[in-house]
């Protein structure tokens, strides 16, 4: 028996216990922003004293950002398949992903039949649970054409309609512990789940051999059955002894020898679930990588690209490291917005492992580009025939001091999972408008968020940054600590090096109001004007953006105005608000106090690059007449997806311009033009009519690097400075995808 090599998995197996209902939700919430990556719950129907597991499993998802859930395991003769079947797409296309099916024979027959259930002999359940994994795949099945039917000794299916599709491969997790249905893994199983304590004696290692032995009989790798194991916390008769710093080294062996590539700690124990995520998992990994050894094929290998030296890569990134011919390569080569075609991409997970990286990058002869999130508009974090350095391992999220409100964040982790761990502490840092977005790309280059009038821009509350620089040597800088190149990071950060760690100084909130209005902007001008000054006259505790949508199907263009009020001051909010309703006709309005954490989702989705690939960024101090009748224009044309308007101002602009590299200090709104490829040149026309009613531009929306813009982005002076820099910290120009500053020698130096 080995390691099948399957991506680790850790988790937590809770008890969905209906008398502490509101406690089980909140753990789970804590153990997606542990970093956890399954949550999971037993399922006793029968059991009064349990929530139903099922619709536990559904709030669990609404309620958490990134981490999976399933059941540990489902009942299934309290649940019919087909039923079943949907059920789990149903919640699979909801949570973008985020749901895998653990399904038993059922036990307790008595208290199943108690309940209206079959009363079943053992035999009669394994059969029934075969015939359901059948009829759970034969619904799904949405590509095979025609309705489904299913005629077997336990179930009758005259004819259904497939579907739906899942958001993913769903996998069919068993629980299992006697031979017979140790066969049925190996033979239609995704995965094996059993609690190791409840396993005889050498049971694991003999249980991995009859899912092996049945596996190869019905003509399937052994490999494709991943391994798993609940694991009970501490105790006498446990499997894990001691404190959670030997764990890592206690699973270690049942990975490597043995196979099992998932584990669940079974409690409800919130300071475990912490450290289970944030210390165990990243140390196990690190464990594993270590040890395993990748092996390509001759396919593989033929897919390599020019120009990189592959067999050169360094020892400790060999596991960390996709190539395009490796399983991995697709979820990894393209951004949200732009497809890329990578040579290599290496996952760093630690600094010495971005030191490592970017000292092989640079010997070799290809682009480089750095990614922390994936999700920005430039697409600038990946490429064709390049390396990519990312950083989304390095996503840890720990308040370093309460009372300073200081947060260390690193540059992987995505802005819902920084809200969401930061609201039981009753802090925010405000971010954007998306949970997805990577916090190294937004932090580096401004942050115009939701609470950007009352709060600032993220960079205006960077406290300290931890930096990998051209030639790999490794800073951490701040105000006193080589001050120039602190300035230069809060703002123009991609053209200096590679962050890895940011500590921030958060802000006292939890609640806010979120208002959300849909608009006729048929009168677009009038539109853009009545809520540009409403916005400026505001409150700065009020921030507000706008959506522009084009006309479709004779329907008139739509503003969507969202509205975010920092505070839970109800009626101070309202006032503020209400002004709002006069913008246009309103089509439709919603407003609620919600936790800021709430406002800022992070749905869990693969970038396949299929996001707008043309977008052109400006900056305006007001939205006047003659600005907003070219907006008109524009969205009325036809030929454009979508156009953004954010509110600055504010706090914004209490910041002098010469304090961080992003100096567009006096400007009140940002502006985003979108669309696709083949109206690029429509676009461009349009957008430079707009043009001379602009003032500077915000770096991250711009999809061109032309360096007649980069005074747009950067004024002279503070492009004299940011060049003088360059030449100091990376005089070769190494990081050069964030537009590059040694360009266009009739710009100032």
């Amino acid at each position: 028996m080995s390691d099948y090599g399957h991506e680790l998995l850790v988790g937590a197996f809770l008890t969905p216990s209906a008398k502490d209902a509101d406690e089980v939700v909140r753990l789970a919430e804590v153990a997606d922003a542990a970093g956890l990556d399954v949550m999971t719950f037993q399922d006793h129907p029968y059991n009064a004293g349990l929530l139903d597991t099922w619709t536990l499993l559904s709030w669990v998802a609404a309620r958490t950002k990134r981490i999976a859930v399933a059941g540990n395991v489902l009942n299934l003769p309290l649940r019919p398949p087909a039923v079943l079947a949907r059920a789990a797409a149903s919640l699979d296309l909801l949570s973008h992903g985020r749901f895998e099916l653990g399904i038993g024979a059922g036990g307790f027959p008595d208290a199943v039949h108690g309940m209206g259930g079959e009363l079943q002999s053992p035999g009669e359940r394994l059969g029934a649970l075969s015939e359901a994994i059948d009829i759970v795949r034969g619904v799904w099945d949405v590509d095979t054409r025609g309705g489904f039917s299913f005629d077997g000794k336990h179930y009758q299916i005259p004819g259904m309609k497939r579907g739906p599709r899942p958001a993913h491969d769903i996998s069919v997790w068993l629980g299992a512990y006697k031979p017979r249905i140790l066969e049925l893994t190996g033979r239609k199983g995704d995965g094996w789940l059993p609690t190791f304590e409840y396993l005889e004696p050498g049971a694991h290692i003999t249980g991995n051999a009859i899912i092996d032995e049945a596996a190869q009989a019905a003509g399937r790798d052994p490999g494709d059955v991943r391994r798993m194991l609940n694991l009970m916390a501490p105790g006498p008769n446990s499997f894990l002894k001691g404190s959670p710093d030997s764990w890592a080294e206690q699973l270690l062996p049942l990975v490597l020898d043995h196979g099992f590539s998932a584990f669940f700690l079974v409690g409800n124990d919130e300071r475990a679930l912490q450290v289970l995520g944030q210390e165990v998992a990243p140390q196990l990994r690190e464990f594993v990588a270590k040890e395993r050894k990748i092996e390509r094929t001759p396919a593989a290998l033929a897919a390599r690209v020019p120009g990189i030296d592959y067999d050169a890569l360094p020892d400790d990134l060999r596991t960390k490291a996709v190539e395009p011919g490796d399983k991995s390569y697709d979820a990894v080569r393209h951004t949200f917005a732009r497809k890329g075609s990578p040579g290599l991409v290496i996952q760093a997970g630690t600094v010495d492992e971005v030191r490592s990286a970017l000292t092989f990058a640079r010997i070799q002869s290809v682009p480089i580009s750095v990614r922390s999130g994936g999700h920005g508009f430039s697409g600038r974090s990946t490429n064709d025939g390049g390396i990519i350095i990312d950083v989304g391992r390095m996503n840890a999220v720990e308040v370093l001091d309460r009372s300073r409100r200081l947060v260390r964040v690193g540059p992987g982790a995505r802005w819902g999972q920084v809200a969401a761990a930061l609201e039981p502490h009753g802090l925010v840092i405000s971010s954007g408008d998306f949970g997805g977005v990577g916090v190294g790309g937004l932090a580096t280059t401004a942050g115009l968020g939701y609470l950007a009038r009352s709060y600032g821009l993220t960079i205006d509350h960077i406290r300290a940054v931890e930096i990998v620089l051209a030639d790999g040597t490794f800073h951490r800088v701040d105000a006193e600590h080589e001050p120039d190149l602190f300035w230069a990071v809060r703002g123009a950060g991609g053209n200096f090096g590679i962050v890895t760690a940011f500590e921030i100084e958060a802000t006292e909130l939890h609640d806010v109001v979120h208002a959300t209005l849909y608009v006729d902007a048929s009168e677009t001008a009038a539109v853009m004007e009545r809520w540009g000054r409403l916005v400026e006259d505001a409150p700065r505790e009020l921030t507000s953006f706008m959506a522009l949508y084009p006309p479709r199907r004779g329907q008139p263009p739509v503003a969507q105005i969202i509205l975010v009020y920092a505070g839970d001051d109800v009626p101070s909010a309202q006032e503020a608000l209400a002004p709002f309703l006069s913008v246009g006709p309103v089509l439709e309005q919603e407003a609620e106090l919600t936790p800021y954490a709430s406002v800022i989702q992070m749905p869990d989705y693969r970038h396949d690059g299929n996001g707008p690939a043309h977008n052109r960024s400006g900056l305006i101090d007001h939205l006047t007449p003659e600005s907003s009748a070219v907006i008109e224009k524009m969205i009325k044309s036809g030929k454009i997806l979508m156009m953004q308007f954010r509110s600055a101002g504010g706090a914004v602009n209490d910041v002098p311009a010469d304090a961080t590299a992003y100096a567009h200090r006096h400007q009140n709104f940002s502006i985003v033009s979108a669309t696709f490829p083949d109206w690029t040149t429509y676009q461009d026309e349009l957008w430079s009519e707009l043009y001379p009613h602009l003032d500077g531009m915000y770096l991250s929306f711009e999809t061109t690097t032309a360096p007649e813009r980069l005074l747009d982005a950067f004024p002279a002076p503070t492009l004299c400075r940011l060049r003088a820099l360059k030449a100091k910290y990376d005089p070769d120009s190494i990081f050069d995808k964030n537009f590059d500053l040694t360009k266009a020698d009739l710009l100032p130096r």
